[in-house]
Parts: structure tokens; sequence; C-alpha cells
């Protein structure tokens, strides 16, 4: 009789123990399920925060019909942009401080990066004449930005993405930092004016003050310097934002977004592009424009090559699937590194003038 009590007991012990694990399972479930819609629906309000269609634009002019990022190629171009008060500009009136446009094909999952200096001398259909590319943002906004890149590249630009200082900051902190190589000792501006940021040559993990006055900074090198260097950021954030430890801090990045940050795709547009980063890092191509400095009009300009300009418009167009694709067999024939590079050759020292 008492050993069959002590049976009785053990079993009534065991089926508490595997209830209470069954509970605190399920609990776990619920949460995760929970945190996730938290999550979707945070998400959600950032990007609807974010959202900003402009009024004139419907379709690019280079398209019949809107893209699917799901399925086909497309392009964004990033604007940043220094909206701060202390500068007296809004965001709609300030010039563009760095340009970057991307183009994403589908079929391979690859993308192409190029930057865009911003003194580059170029045509701007909203003002009928030459200027500065940079320029451009203040004459007539996003749109007339967007407009001038198109003209250049003779290329649809299906979404931009317009950021200010404090959401690459806060982007590049919600990942942790990331891990850039600094070319050089660096005593630079923070965002606030204040010679704060101090960084010695190396590669190193950086915050979001560090990234950006990296990222901005040309009193050393050039424009094209600069370029470069923002590419190699935006590869890094890119990266970081691919791997595993940083999924639990979207929610973060999301928050930063949805505060600084104004873009034309809706947040299912958005997730479309996770595809790019399902496999982890996607295989970036970055470009640069060659071209020359010109003081001939007592003003700085610098003057895009017609054949570096030839070569990329043919790039980006193969990439997007708008011409025959012929670059792809010669980038997976070339025994240089993956990245694409046109490196400029023709570049005085004079690297005073702003």
């Amino acid at each position: 009789m008492k050993s069959k009590h002590k049976k009785a007991k053990g079993s009534s012990k065991l089926s508490l123990i595997l209830k209470v694990s069954l509970i605190l399972a399920s609990s776990f479930l619920i949460c995760a399920a929970t945190y996730g819609m938290y999550l979707t629906k945070k998400a959600e309000h950032a990007a609807d925060s974010a959202f900003e269609k402009i009024d004139q634009r419907e379709i690019p002019e280079h398209r019949e019909v809107k893209v699917e990022p799901a399925q086909d190629n497309v392009s964004i171009l990033f604007l940043g942009v220094d909206d701060s008060e202390k500068r007296g500009q809004g965001a709609e009136h300030s010039r563009s401080d760095a340009l970057l446009l991307a183009t994403l094909n589908n079929k391979t999952k690859t993308v192409k990066l190029l930057s865009i200096p911003r003194d580059s001398y170029v045509y701007i259909p909203h003002v009928g004449y030459r200027d500065k590319i940079n320029h451009a943002h203040a004459y007539g906004g996003t749109l007339a930005t967007i407009e001038t890149v198109e003209q250049l590249f003779d290329i649809p630009v299906d979404y931009y993405v317009r950021m200010n200082f404090h959401a690459f900051i806060d982007v590049v902190d919600a990942l942790g930092g990331i891990e850039v190589e600094v070319p050089y000792k660096l005593n630079e501006l923070d965002e606030f004016d204040k010679r704060t940021v101090k960084l010695e040559a190396g590669l190193q993990t950086l915050n979001g003050s560090e990234a950006l006055a990296l990222a901005r900074t040309r009193k050393l090198d050039s424009d094209i310097e600069r370029g470069k260097r923002q590419q190699e950021i935006i590869k890094a954030i890119a990266s970081k934002a691919a791997s595993f430890t940083s999924i639990t801090k979207y929610d973060a990045i999301l928050e930063a977004v949805g505060n600084n940050m104004k873009t034309d795709m809706t947040f299912d547009e958005m997730k479309s592009f996770f595809s790019y980063l399902s496999n982890g890092m996607p295989r970036i191509d970055t470009l640069t424009l060659e071209g020359y400095d010109d003081m001939s009009t007592g003003v700085y300009y610098y003057k895009l090559k017609d054949e570096s300009l030839e070569e990329t418009k043919n790039i980006l167009q193969s990439h997007l699937g708008l011409i025959p694709d012929s670059t792809e067999l010669s980038d997976n024939n070339s025994n240089s590194s993956s990245d694409v590079e046109h490196t400029q050759t023709e570049h005085n020292s004079n690297n005073s003038v702003q």
C-alpha cells in the first residue's frame, strides 16, 4: 500500500511539473507572438509616420506601370539633408549633403551603389539650367532632386529615402555601432558643430556620431573619397542589419526612422526588400563617377567626364533590366574584387574649396 501511495505521489508531482512547463512554454509563445505583433504594429506606425507621397509624381517617367519590389528591379535614391534649425534650413529648402543612388536586381539579389558628388555640375530640370546637383533640393525639394538624377542617368527613380542627421545617428546607435576602416586620424565636428569626434586611423567600431563625422568630412582628401567612405558606411550598416544579433534591435531602428525619415515607400513595400537580406549580406558593387575640378567661373564645380557618365548610365540601366545586360559578364570574368569602382584619375590638390 505504501509503495502504491509513493508511486501515485511521484506521478502527481511529474504531472504538476509537466503542467507548469506547458504553462511556461505557452506563456513564452504568447509573449513572443505579442512582441512580434507589437514590433509589426510599431513598424507599421513608423512607416506611416515616414510616408510622404510626392503629389506631382504618380509613376516615374521611364515606367509604364508602378514597380513591385517583390518581383521587379528597382532604384532607390537616398538623400542626406541637414535640416537643423541652427542652419536655418527646413527639410525642403536645404541643400542635399549626400546623394546615393542604389539599383536592386531582383533576380541576382545584387545592389549597385553610386555616390554622386554633391558639387557635380549637372542640368537641373526644375530651373532649366546647370548647377551643382546638391542645389536641386534647395530649388525644388525632393522632386527636383529626383528629376535631376533621372535626367542625368536616363533611368527611373522608383523610390526615395530622405534622412536627416539624427536618423543616421540613431540607426547606427540602434545597431550597436558599425565596423568601419577609418583612413586617417580625425578631429571633426559632431552633429552639434562641436569638435568632439576624435578618431585614430584603422578598423574600429564607430557610434552614430562618429560614423556621421566620418561620412561628412572631406578636409583631408576630396569629395570623391568622401563618397567612397559613405558607400563603405552604407555597406557596414547593411551588413550589421543583416546579422542575427541585430534582429532584437529593429524596434529601436524603426522608432528612429519614423521620426527622422521621409519616403514614398509603403510598409508592405519596405517588407519586400527583406528578401535581399534573407541570405545574409547581399553583394554590393560600388560605383564612382570620374570627373575633374573646375574653377574657370570663379565658383567650384565638379565636371563629370562624358565617358565615365556614359559607362555609369549603361551599368545602372543594365542592372535595372532597361537594356541588355553586358556588365554582369564582365564583372564575373574580372580578376578584381566584387566592388566595381571607377577610380578618379583627374583630381587636383585643391581640397579647400567647399
